[in-house]
């Protein structure tokens, strides 16, 4: 009878990403992680982009979910 016997393989390292493809979609995050936050907190007032309450009404519980006061 022959044996077999299992021998470790050497684990393979994941290939790194380069930098130059992973900048324009961490950008792309920055920029939408910043309106979203701009539309829950500062959308009222003087500053608003869009008239009226539809807004300020539609992301009212993440307002406060999130410690922006608003009331």
């Amino acid at each position: 009878m022959a044996t077999i016997s299992a021998l470790p393989t050497p684990a393979t390292a994941p290939a790194p990403i380069p930098l130059r493809q992973i900048l324009p979609w961490a950008t792309f995050g920055v920029v939408l992680a910043v309106v979203l936050l701009y539309f829950v907190g500062a959308e009222q007032g003087i500053t608003s982009l869009v008239s009226g309450e539809t807004v300020h009404e539609f992301v009212h519980d993440g307002r406060h979910l999130l410690g922006f006061p608003c009331h």
